[in-house]
């Protein structure tokens, strides 16, 4: 049954689950997104057992029901980030969300940078062979207008071996 007949108002967001088996899909990514944008939801692929996106997933529909209920004073305005907030904020404002995997960093931390990524409207594009990122349409521009980033070297450090088992997703 659908929601907005039953209980209208009631905060929603469409999640693909297991991305890990996304060989296995039943319903293709766009059809997904375009579900979800006709029916005014965010919409998320999570992978629990990669922890990707699983809590990013949590974050916005938090948002959505503080942001809806006059609540927004308690969401981020008085909000301090943590380092690896920074970080990620840092890393993902200049490098395609593509290119993440090629940084020399733990599986686990590029995994957190997509998901970071995704979650928080950063990804970078590709044209011309150059990488620029969205510019937030709120800082005074019209639309949405690309702006130049600036690259980065990721620092050169040797390959770690990690014994645990690195989570692909396919």
């Amino acid at each position: 049954f659908f929601t907005s007949q039953h209980a209208p108002g009631v905060p929603r967001i469409l999640v693909g689950n297991r991305l890990h088996l996304a060989f296995k899909r039943q319903v293709p990514t766009e059809q997904a997104r375009a579900y979800a944008e006709k029916n005014g939801m965010t919409f998320f692929e999570v992978s629990p057992l990669c922890n990707f996106n699983v809590i990013e997933s949590f974050t916005e529909l938090s948002r959505i029901v503080l942001m809806r209920h006059g609540m927004e004073k308690f969401w981020k305005p008085n909000r301090v980030f943590s380092l690896q907030d920074l970080c990620c904020r840092a890393i993902v404002s200049c490098t395609p969300v593509h290119l993440i995997d090629k940084l020399p960093l733990p599986v686990a931390i590029k995994s957190h940078l997509k998901s970071f990524s995704m979650a928080n409207g950063m990804n970078a594009v590709m044209m011309h062979g150059r990488s620029y990122s969205l510019a937030n349409p709120a800082g005074g521009s019209k639309g949405n207008s690309l702006k130049r980033s600036k690259s980065i070297r990721p620092p050169q450090s040797p390959p770690q071996n990690c014994t645990r088992n690195n989570c692909k997703i396919s």
